[in-house]
């Protein structure tokens, strides 16, 4: 889990834009499109998530 200077910014975007962050971090994979329904479904649950996936990649 290497910290790049990027990070902070996608930590940004996972707050404001959960499915953003997420697709900058890994893409259009199935991480991106789990997100995007968790948002849609609760934002908590899409901004949890958003934020496991950009300090686990």
């Amino acid at each position: 889990m290497a910290v790049t200077a990027s990070d902070p910014i996608k930590i940004i975007f996972a707050v404001l834009l959960p499915p953003v962050g997420v697709f900058l971090e890994v893409g259009f994979t199935g991480h991106f499109w789990l997100n995007l329904l968790l948002t849609l479904l609760g934002y908590i649950p899409g901004i949890i998530h958003a934020l496991y996936v950009i300090l686990k990649h």
